[in-house]
């Protein structure tokens, strides 16, 4: 490890909690590094504490306030445009019944759905570039999206809508990664080969998809065409309930993997003597990924930019000596309430799906991280 890495959180940790040098007063504890706060924790016989980063902890709370206000607005805006007063009573259940039914039966239930998709599908992103040491390795680029939305059309076109298309997203999702890993051979050491293999599964099912639309009445269609382009209006309850519990359990696994999602970013070897579980920690993060993703697109449609701008957004905004994930789940769920909100205003009356907001405004941040220089820490 060179001296321009960052330290692993073992090692910051060590840092803190050793004595200061033989001649010291016993138990004198150096202070924390730069740009971190030492918090100390209240267990009884120990001297347990935690350090906090303080640009992560900045970047975190901007983004919550700025997607707070963003929620506002999108209760407030639309067609039909109400006060922040109105909206507020309407969520109170005291106002007057076309506002109850604009924003508890209409607005809020879109908005839940944009949280939890943007963050499932940012914090997936995060998880798998963070595993391939690639920042285009995202589920959408990968295939996982399409093989999902291959699956849930299927369950659409053949299987009736009534048939379970997050628990067949689920399946699809992970079919297109058991095939573009077995393609790859490797995760982490081929990066760039896991990415043309993840290019060439996904354009199958986006093929087969195509193909099982082209062969169906149009109402049929009609019905499967939400799945393909993502949208967040009219979603399944019942799939957004399962997608904000399993977001909840995945981003407190996600957070325990911290640690070592922070020391995969070197070599194996590193990462193995500073005593991680290298393939553990890789299934365990790949199959959190694939989840969220899957879950993600069974309630909104394969809305992949969203996995490579969110991640990208908490690492400009963020410190660069850690993997920012509770970061990437909130920029995630930002930019995709943006973009929803955007297709609902630029148009209006007109509504333009979410996925169609995201791919236009995805390509040029695509264009910028691939020219962007990739910036140093020191």
């Amino acid at each position: 490890m060179n001296a321009s890495s960052p330290p692993s959180s073992a090692a910051l940790r060590e840092l803190v909690d050793a004595p200061a040098g033989p001649g010291s007063p016993r138990g004198a504890r150096i202070g924390p590094p730069a740009g971190y706060w030492r918090l100390a924790l209240p267990v009884v016989g120990t001297d347990a504490a935690i350090l906090i980063d303080r640009r992560a902890l900045a970047a975190n709370l901007g983004l919550a306030l700025a997607l707070l206000v963003l929620a506002g607005l999108s209760l407030c805006l639309g067609s039909v445009t109400l006060s922040p007063h109105e909206a507020a009573r309407a969520l109170l259940g005291q106002g007057d019944a076309m506002e109850a039914l604009l924003v508890g039966e209409l607005r809020l239930p879109r908005l839940a759905a944009g949280i939890a998709t943007g963050a499932a599908f940012a914090l997936s992103g995060c998880l798998m570039q963070t595993l391939a040491r690639n920042r285009l390795a995202t589920p959408g680029i990968i295939g996982i999206d399409n093989g999902a939305t291959a699956f849930a059309v299927a369950s659409v076109v053949g299987l009736g809508t009534g048939f379970a298309p997050p628990a067949l997203a689920l399946v699809g999702a992970a079919t297109a990664t058991a095939l573009t890993f077995g393609l790859a051979g490797d995760i982490g050491t081929r990066g760039y080969r896991f990415i043309v293999a993840g290019i060439g599964v996904g354009a199958v099912f986006g093929a087969l998809t195509q193909l099982m639309l082209a062969r169906v009445d149009i109402d049929t269609a009609n019905a499967a065409y939400p799945w393909t382009v993502g949208s967040l209006n009219a979603r399944d309850p019942d799939a957004l309930g399962v997608l904000w519990v399993s977001l909840v359990i995945g981003l407190l696994m996600a957070m325990r993997l911290a640690r070592a999602l922070n020391v995969l970013r070197f070599s194996d070897r590193v990462a193995a003597g500073l005593g991680i579980r290298v393939q553990r920690c890789r299934r365990g993060a790949l199959m959190l990924s694939v989840a969220l993703t899957a879950l993600a697109v069974a309630v909104a449609g394969p809305v992949g930019m969203v996995a490579l701008i969110g991640p990208e957004l908490a690492r400009h905004v963020s410190s660069p000596r850690g993997v920012p994930l509770l970061g990437s789940a909130l920029a995630g769920a930002l930019v995709m309430v943006s973009a929803d909100l955007a297709g609902r205003l630029m148009l209006a009356p007109l509504e333009m799906p979410v996925g169609i907001v995201t791919a236009v405004i995805g390509g040029p941040i695509l264009l910028w991280i691939l020219l962007r220089p990739t910036r140093r820490t020191h």
